[in-house]
């Protein structure tokens, strides 16, 4: 079996008690991190290093930073920014070969508020994605897309518990959603609704408004999966429990397990 989660931590520093708790617990063969929120020299290489997994970085002081972990292969680099980026300053996009298998940690751009600059440099991002996930697509190779898509698939209470607190938000704008379900017209398979597909499930609740004590909580962080990657789906889940947890990231963990 292979195990493959992505976690957004929201700052890989302020959360490392907990990330280095959870990967000894839960042992993932290889884990997608999201705003990393660290340059080279303040990356805690040598802590994750010490409790058994491999790091590939791309990340920038104070903002966005992915990374890709791996518990024995070495993650084999493909690229460090999306092809046609509009802004490649910011670090937001890893590609990596790990075992056969094409790896994507992506922080998609916010986009908030909207409309602005912000929101115009989210959707341009958001379709560079989707080109550059159809040459993926078109390369039948074994893929897993992971990261913080920063989109609400819909406003169905399986998605999020109260689409009318995002009234006007980038997280569900038509066009957001457009680009999502490009991808999903395309073929890629949405693994967590793969398997579950109409249960209310959540991966992040923002720490305003006591979101998590009244589970106001949306899905925004996904796995989407190739056919030879959707052939070998056994299971996938999403680890709530992270989120209740003393100095917790505002999003937890989800994963997918495979066949060998």
């Amino acid at each position: 079996m292979l195990t493959v989660a992505s976690f957004n931590v929201n700052g890989i520093n302020a959360r490392l008690p907990r990330l280095t708790e959870w990967l000894v617990k839960f042992q993932p063969d290889i884990v997608c991190l999201q705003e990393i929120k660290a340059a080279e020299d303040r990356f805690p290489r040598e802590e994750i290093e010490a409790i058994g997994y491999n790091c590939l970085f791309h990340g920038q002081k104070s903002f966005n930073g992915v990374t890709i972990l791996t518990k024995k292969a070495i993650p084999q680099l493909i690229r460090n920014q999306l092809p046609n980026d509009p802004d490649p300053l910011q670090c937001r996009y890893l590609e990596a070969e790990v075992n056969g298998i094409i790896i994507v940690s992506l922080y998609l751009p916010n986009g908030n508020p909207l409309p602005s600059p912000k929101y115009d440099y989210k959707l341009a991002w958001f379709k560079a994605f989707v080109t550059h996930a159809q040459t993926l697509w078109n390369s039948e190779k074994p893929v897993i897309l992971a990261g913080d898509y920063n989109v609400v698939p819909s406003s169905d209470f399986k998605d999020i518990r109260d689409a009318s607190e995002l009234e006007g938000n980038a997280l569900i704008s038509p066009e957001s959603r457009f680009f999502w379900r490009e991808l999903l017209a395309m073929g890629w398979t949405d693994a967590i609704r793969a398997r579950y597909p109409n249960e209310p499930l959540y991966s992040f609740w923002d720490y305003q408004g006591r979101s998590w004590p009244k589970d106001h909580g949306m899905r925004i962080d996904h796995l989407l999966i190739s056919p030879a990657i959707a052939d070998r789906l056994m299971d996938v889940g999403i680890d709530r429990t992270m989120r209740g947890l003393e100095k917790s990231s505002d999003h937890v963990p989800v994963w997918l397990r495979l066949r060998d």
